[in-house]
């Protein structure tokens, strides 16, 4: 039977009476496959995925599929955001078998969980063709599938192996010139991006690429990168009545997006926007972050102050079906009858037009002018056109809260969490909103309170007051990070004492000394088919990759050289392989502590929070900021407080000048 309905996950919910006698993947599942010697049908997705849905209405809900799976395969549905690391592992052979990948995911294995044969989506005679076939194959000549399996899975193990480097291979400034030269050849100079389709925002690149053009003046490159910044908030793929990132672009000109909104998009998209505004005092980048955040705490902040996962692409149309982008698209004869005399300045800002046009009559907002241009050519004040610009999507929001949202998915993630909490830190600093700060200091005690461990530990998920998976590295990584940066806004030590605890933790239970990296998974886990060594940066930043950066910010803090040595250890042994800038970006910006000046800045006495806040405000990347307003024991700040004095000191490359009290000084030093 489906036994999916015992499951918190909102993902494995949708299949809970689904035909096909799903299980959860857990040791007594593995173990009836091996009993009952049957294949396992490994099948992977989210809720938020489109194409999931699709697979799910043509097969998973149709008899004779059903018959076929239940007959003969033991069949486990896996929500990739609850276990990233089966996913990892099974994508990972996927993508040897078809030089492709993305989900949903369905590959089917042999009773000891090897795979043997995947792919992604199939339509429901493929499904059906193949399964009878590795049936059949599994029936009448299984050492064929041993055998391939066996080839299959020294590939897997050959693709996990990183031997530690022992030569010293540190980056060079030189290296980081080149990649960076390469990399601009695949710029898309007319609308940002990479010159490609589908176009995946990837916060980490730009990241990467604005403290790079900040860094060395490159004033080109810090075009393009607010070229693309600027496209993407105009876009359809910024939900410009509400707020928010759906994950990609299907087209190259950031217009029809593939509508679900993913929370480490946005939380990483709100950093990105917050770093740019405070660099060029853009006011674009500010809307961008409040209409963000305004959509995170609408919709994405829960009651206990945690933050859910994501939003459906999918919503139910005026024809009660599933459709995708449903919530969110519009007509124009809905838009003339909402906007009347309005319309035509609407349409000129909005492209109700061949070039805002996207299928069945529907059109995506998108702009392809800035207000300025646009009040120009119509003869008004570009404030009086922002303000109308304001006043239509506040009618349009009324309009969409009476069509049927978006599925909700309400599990709270860990490593989520604390990449939306830096969002709402990098906000703080940016706009300084109080608000923001509240929000931030709310879930990070939501953090505390629901995923952190009595060992020391932290937890993946949460829902229904239920933690039931053991966190794995990004978990730890981004909540070192998160943890870090409410220490740079509130000078509360404590925060600082969380992260070296939990940095101690994954040292005890995460790292691996032969290959100088941490596992993805704990060795308090039950293995997989292969280990996990998350070190190419995606959507999301590798774990390793922060926490490189982590253990280099902490070995100032704390004067720890034996986390320094771990961090640059890291460095060396991904330095070699640096081929892909945009798949190892977060790796070039913790590069940048080693081939510029390292520079510190402690700030002691009693103005230091206001004097913190306000060079928060700026863009000041590669410094690390530490203060306090009474005597410290944090290594870093030892014996530097004095009473009725707020002392600045300058530190580079660990060596610090004389502390003064001058701040014209410190804007001298560091601007």
């Amino acid at each position: 039977m489906n036994e999916l309905h015992l499951e918190t996950s909102p993902y494995l919910q949708q299949h809970a009476s689904n035909p096909i006698h799903w299980k959860a993947w857990n040791n007594n599942t593995l173990q009836l496959a091996k009993t009952q010697n049957k294949l396992i049908v490994v099948s992977v997705g989210y809720s938020a995925c489109h194409w999931c849905h699709v697979m799910e209405h043509e097969s998973f809900e149709n008899k004779e599929v059903a018959h076929i799976m239940n007959n003969h395969f033991i069949n486990i549905k896996v929500d990739r955001e609850e276990r990233p690391d089966i996913d990892a592992v099974y994508m990972k052979a996927v993508q040897i078998m078809t030089s492709r990948g993305g989900w949903p995911m369905n590959v089917v294995c042999l009773p000891n969980g090897k795979p043997v044969w995947g792919g992604t989506y199939f339509k429901k005679e493929e499904w059906i063709d193949y399964l009878q076939q590795l049936q059949h194959l599994f029936e009448n000549q299984p050492e064929k599938l041993v055998e391939y399996s066996e080839k299959l899975h020294q590939g897997l193990q050959a693709l996990e192996i990183h031997h530690a480097n022992q030569e010293s291979s540190s980056f060079t400034l030189e290296q980081l010139h080149s990649i960076v030269d390469k990399w601009k050849k695949s710029f898309d100079l007319e609308y940002g991006g990479m010159a490609r389709a589908p176009k995946f925002m990837m916060p980490n690149n730009y990241e990467f690429l604005l403290q790079y053009a900040h860094q060395f003046k490159d004033s080109q490159l810090l075009d393009f990168v607010n070229l693309t910044l600027t496209k993407m908030a105009h876009g359809g793929i910024f939900d410009t009545v509400l707020g928010g990132f759906s994950r990609y672009s299907v087209d190259m000109k950031w217009h029809v997006p593939h509508f679900e909104k993913m929370l480490y998009d946005n939380g990483q998209l709100v950093s990105l926007y917050a770093n740019a505004y405070k660099l060029t005092q853009n006011p674009l980048y500010k809307e961008v972050i409040e209409k963000t955040l305004m959509f995170i705490q609408s919709t994405l902040l829960s009651p206990e102050n945690g933050f859910y996962s994501a939003l459906d692409a999918d919503s139910i149309n005026t024809e009660n079906h599933l459709e995708e982008g449903a919530f969110y698209v519009w007509t124009k004869h809905e838009l003339e009858k909402l906007l009347g005399d309005e319309f035509s300045l609407f349409s000129n800002v909005f492209n109700i037009n061949s070039f805002g046009h996207w299928e069945n009559n529907n059109y995506v907002l998108i702009q392809n002018q800035d207000l300025a241009q646009i009040a120009t050519q119509n003869n008004i004040q570009v404030e009086e056109l922002a303000n109308r610009k304001k006043v239509w999507e506040q009618l349009l929001l009324k309009v969409r809260e009476k069509r049927n949202p978006p599925r909700l998915d309400d599990k709270c993630l860990c490593s989520w969490n604390a990449i939306m909490l830096k969002g709402y830190i990098a906000a703080y600093r940016a706009i300084q909103s109080e608000e923001y700060l509240k929000i931030a200091l709310q879930n990070a005690a939501f953090i505390q309170a629901k995923f952190m461990g009595e060992e020391g530990n932290l937890f993946h998920n949460y829902k229904n007051n239920q933690t039931t998976i053991n966190g794995y590295l990004e978990d730890y990584c981004f909540v070192i990070e998160a943890f870090i940066g409410l220490y740079q806004v509130t000078l509360n030590e404590e925060w600082l004492t969380i992260c070296k605890q939990l940095t101690d933790y994954c040292l005890d239970y995460f790292y691996n000394e032969k290959t100088e990296l941490f596992q993805f998974t704990s060795r308090n886990d039950d293995p997989l088919i292969a280990n996990h060594f998350e070190v190419e940066d995606n959507v999301i930043p590798a774990s390793n990759s922060v926490m490189a950066t982590n253990l280099y910010v902490l070995s100032i803090y704390f004067n720890n050289s034996y986390y320094e040595k771990l961090a640059q250890q890291m460095i060396q042994q991904i330095a070699p392989i640096i081929d892909y800038p945009s798949a190892y970006s977060n790796w070039l910006r913790n590069s940048f502590y080693y081939i510029t000046t390292k520079k510190e800045l402690a700030i002691c006495g009693e103005n230091a929070t206001q004097e913190i806040k306000e060079l928060n405000a700026k863009y000041i990347p590669n410094i690390i900021i530490a203060g306090s307003t009474k005597a410290s024991n944090l290594p870093f700040l030892h014996n530097r407080f004095q009473e009725n004095e707020t002392l600045f000191y300058v530190c580079e490359n660990k060596s610090c000048q004389l502390p003064t009290n001058d701040r014209s000084k410190i804007t001298t030093h560091f601007f």
